[in-house]
């Protein structure tokens, strides 16, 4: 019988982990240590370090202190700076916590930082993990196979004694319980162990909502009226007088409801009057996400924000500077369902980039609002003794916004209304385009220099650190304004990496294309401009969008800088191109990023091993579709094809870019044609039935029949040509993750052909009579759908997903033999080859969501798959197949083919095949690329990719 041991056993006098004594951890046989050295030259291409001096902030950007070259070599000869990247933990953000990791393992990795990777598990269980397992989309990726593929450690002892012998100093990225509440922090402590970011009893104090509140109040800042739920004590009483106190109706008063440790956004919704907050309060006690719960009233017509404050400060001497703030707004475009009605920034608006959200940097507020804004961040960094970073939360209040609750002399009231600070977050999410980056990026740094900078400046604090000399911007890319020469820049190979597009893929497009701009541009030789092939303004009527379909060549091109295009959609990203070049909004960014860098400037230009800023200022440059494509010839540059759906795949982008001799990635324009019309697919491939590739009936039908028709006689039509029961509906031209469901009944299916008639953005999750969740729809609906029969695969378990957790593992009755994958084909025409096919684990419904396909941190992707599901001989059968369905629709480049495998035979049931598949930063085309033999990193497979692109025969 496995044994356990209490957590209080590890360390006895620690406060924090006293707290969470109720954990305890499965035993574990120490294994013989295995190291995994992460290799720069396995990550990326070697990184040249190049000077950039400090820039002067102002509009015209003046070099005003260029270092020696001798210092530059001082700190790339020194000695290497070995970091632990720590990632995971015990709460429902530990899959973006993965995210983070990722993100900034990619973008701090260089010759003079060597970085090693860790994982805590949900069980607190710490283990070494492979870099290539940071790469995953979900820690259930890989959490049943870390006993066999990972260096687990007996304690959190055994754990910080490793850490102390082989890292120089951690760096967190644990979002939520035991990362930002003090836990891990205290751990380090006790063992002395350098680590960037706040103490443990700052942290605790904190993370924890109703404790910041209090601490705010005394530091004599506005807060938002709050009540207090704890454990099982449900005061009725008490909260009714607090609704009365505040001017609430006690039974429909509108309040928000949300844990006090469990970050910023998990168990957070709106609730109406005591009872129902009661329940909702209940909920989240009961489901384990926190046993202390708030009660707030809700900021009605308020607008919420988010800055980011880096300590600039010379060891223990703080000096916070805050950067530009953005502006949250939350969004809701066509029919709206009564559930989002009470939109919140929820987990799932943060984090999914819809059209649910949109964010301005910097806020939409007067001058006077944002510097109270910096101002209140800053103080309060100071007097709650943050380090090196934090991201702190608010909101701003018109006066006519304001309630009697808000009275008072305190800090926050300006002439335009009231500034008032929420949340505290300690460790700020750091995916590719998260505030982060993007209000750094503003003020002139790259994903690089902002990391680096905040990873020096917590060596500061640590004596034995001081020899360490990192470079603060390490890429040779830099300013305009420093130095660079026309004939250095002419010598490298241009690439324009384009996405967007007017599909409803095209946020995952901007997803895939500042991922492939971020992984190229770290190589040397190449000069990469991202392009944004701007949406539609809009698609109000779209009864009439046939006769508005304009011509292709007349469709709008953005070439954007560095800092425009950290958003989260193209229709931002679009929006922030408008206001850049517009006069009155270009002159107020410019002089609110001056005065950041002003105040940067002043604490950074006195540490040695700062560089400089390295992103300048520059402007969008707008061009037709047909002006882009010659500017793209007369550079000779390669495209990086990144647009899904639409243009960028029904091979009408590679047509033009082939009439001008531009090489491009991805399949050519008549397999780009076949595979983009499923039954055009479908047909291709119908003769090779004797060659073990299987095909999928369909009834094709237009969008306007099913309007007219009777739902009961389409519902026995369907079921009688098709021969099932069950159906699979989705659009037949569209990309590959919006707008497909299971239809189970009639009801199913009336409720589809409603939704396509009313235009609606989304199906909300568990809408039809199977559950199921989140589904995007086409906008605009698309005129012709397929129906297919749904076809039953048995469901597969993640045994440390489910409640009577025993061990990691995997459950599979296999009772069908059939099972889901993606594969991605790489390869020039004639002869591609299959990588490493991926098992999805569909979360709830038998369809993946939009979420489970493209979004770090949700869906399941088992690569290779296990033993347990798919034999090797099977496997490899299953591969040929591939590798035959390539060949045979003459793909070229790269693609992605979806598919039924049967687990047995090897026999493939195609599903469809995307010539341009998504190329985000969890994709599964990364974790097949790793597992090839050696590992190909995300830099070196999208560099592979561009290459054939330049090989490629016309």
């Amino acid at each position: 019988m496995a044994s356990s041991f209490a957590i209080n056993s590890i360390t006895p006098n620690s406060n924090y982990l006293r707290h969470l004594r109720n954990y305890s951890f499965p035993a574990f046989v120490l294994r013989k240590t295995i190291n995994f050295p992460v290799k720069s030259s396995n990550l990326s291409c070697k990184r040249r370090s190049c000077r950039v001096g400090i820039v002067r902030a102002s509009s015209s950007t003046e070099v005003v202190d260029d270092r020696e070259s001798a210092d530059v070599e001082r700190a790339h000869n020194g000695k290497v700076l070995r970091v632990g990247l720590i990632c995971g933990g015990p709460s429902a953000e530990r899959g973006i916590s993965l995210n983070s990791a990722r993100s900034v393992l990619d973008h701090i990795q260089g010759d003079d930082l060597d970085v090693s990777c860790y994982y805590i598990d949900s069980k607190l269980k710490a283990y070494a993990i492979s870099t290539a397992q940071v790469y995953s989309n979900t820690p259930a990726d890989f959490d049943f196979k870390l006993e066999s593929l990972a260096q687990g450690f007996n304690s959190l002892s055994d754990f910080t004694e490793h850490l102390a012998s082989s890292v120089d100093i951690v760096f967190p990225v644990i979002h939520g319980r035991f990362g930002e509440d003090g836990g891990v922090q205290e751990l380090l402590e006790r063992s002395n162990i350098p680590f960037v970011g706040t103490g443990s009893t700052q942290c605790q104090k904190a993370f924890d909502k109703y404790d910041a509140s209090l601490e705010l109040d005394r530091q004599g800042f506005v807060t938002v009226p709050n009540f207090l739920i704890q454990g099982s004590e449900m005061d009725e009483s008490g909260l009714s007088k607090w609704f009365d106190q505040n001017l609430l109706d006690t039974k429909l008063g509108k309040v928000v409801v949300k844990p006090t440790r469990a970050g910023s956004s998990i168990g957070v919704s709106v609730a109406y009057g005591v009872t129902d907050s009661l329940q909702k309060a209940n909920t989240i006690i009961s489901e384990g996400i926190d046993d202390k719960v708030l009660v707030e009233i809700f900021l009605e017509g308020g607008s919420e924000f988010t800055a980011i404050v880096l300590d600039v400060g010379s060891g223990f001497d703080c000096q916070p500077v805050v950067l530009l703030p953005t502006e949250v707004e939350l969004q809701s475009h066509g029919t709206v369902d009564v559930r989002e009605k009470d939109a919140i920034f929820n987990y799932r608006r943060k984090y999914l980039p819809t059209r649910q959200v949109a964010y301005h940097t910097p806020p939409r507020f007067s001058v006077d609002v944002i510097s109270k804004i910096r101002e209140g961040a800053s103080l309060l960094f100071q007097r709650l003794g943050l380090r090196d970073f934090a991201r702190i939360d608010g909101w701003f209040l018109l006066p006519s916004m304001e309630a009697s609750s808000f009275a008072g002399n305190k800090f926050g009231r300006t002439d335009s209304g009231t500034v008032i600070f929420t949340d505290i977050n300690l460790i700020s999410g750091m995916e590719q385009t998260s505030f982060l980056f993007q209000q750094a990026s503003k003020v002139g740094f790259s994903h690089s220099n902002i990391l680096r900078i905040i990873i020096q400046h917590a060596c500061l604090r640590f004596p034995a650190l001081l020899s360490h000399s990192i470079i603060s911007s390490p890429s040779r890319r830099r300013s305009k304004s420093a130095s660079v020469t026309e004939s250095f820049i002419k010598q490298h190979k241009k690439v324009y990496v384009i996405f967007g597009g007017d599909t409803s893929e095209r946020q995952v497009s901007l997803m895939s294309g500042t991922n492939v701009w971020l992984n190229l541009r770290a190589s040397d030789d190449l000069e990469v401009t991202p392009c944004l092939l701007a949406p539609a303004t809009s698609y109000s009527d779209v009864s009439d969008f046939a006769k508005r379909e304009v011509d292709k060549k007349s469709k709008t091109v953005w070439t954007l800088p560095y800092s425009l295009l950290l958003r989260h959609t193209t229709e931002e990203v679009l929006d922030a191109c408008v206001e850049a070049i517009e006069p009155n909004r270009a002159a107020l960014t410019s002089h609110l990023r001056n005065q950041v860098m002003d105040d940067l400037t002043r604490g950074l230009r006195k540490l040695s091993w700062f560089n400089g800023f390295d992103i300048s200022d520059e402007l969008p440059k707008k061009f037709s579709l047909e002006q882009w494509v010659k500017l793209a010839k007369e550079s000779l540059a390669t495209v990086f094809i990144a647009v899904h759906g639409g243009i960028g795949e029904d091979g009408t982008l590679q047509s033009l870019l082939e009439a001008e001799g531009v090489p491009y990635t991805g399949p050519g324009v008549m397999a780009s044609k076949t595979c983009m019309d499923k039954v055009a697919t479908s047909l291709a491939l119908k003769h090779l039935t004797d060659f073990g590739v299987l095909t999928i009936n369909k009834d094709v039908r237009k969008k306007d029949d099913l309007l007219k028709m009777s739902i009961s006689d389409l519902w026995r039509d369907l079921k009688s040509k098709l021969n099932c029961d069950t159906l699979c509906v989705k659009p037949a031209r569209d990309g590959c993750s919006t707008g497909v469901a299971r239809l189970c009944c009639e009801g199913d299916l009336a409720f589809y052909i409603n939704a396509l008639q009313d235009c609606l953005p989304r199906i909300p999750p568990n809408s039809l009579s199977k559950e199921h969740g989140m589904i995007e729809m086409p906008n605009p609906p698309p005129e012709l759908v397929i129906f297919e029969p749904f076809v039953e695969t048995d469901e597969i378990v993640v045994a440390s997903k489910s409640r009577n957790e025993i061990a990691h593992n995997l459950l599979w009755k296999g009772d069908s033999r059939w099972v889901e994958v993606t594969v991605g084909v790489v390869g020039k025409r004639g002869s591609m080859r299959s990588l490493t096919p991926s098992v999805t684990v569909k979360e709830s419904g038998g369809i993946l969501s939009l979420e489970e396909k493209f979004q770090g941190g949700t869906g399941i992707n088992l690569t290779p798959p296990p033993p347990s599901i798919m034999s090797n001989p099977a496997l490899e059968r299953c591969k040929k197949h591939i590798e035959l369905i390539a060949n045979t629709l003459q793909l070229e480049g790269f693609s992605r083919i979806d598919a039924f495998v049967h687990a047995d035979t090897g026999e493939v049931l195609i599903i469809e095949v995307n010539t341009v598949p998504g190329m985000t930063p969890s994709t599964v085309l990364i974790h097949q690329a790793l597992a090839e033999q050696p590992p190909m990193y995300p830099q070196q497979f999208f560099r592979t990719l561009l290459d054939l692109a330049s090989e490629r025969s016309m």
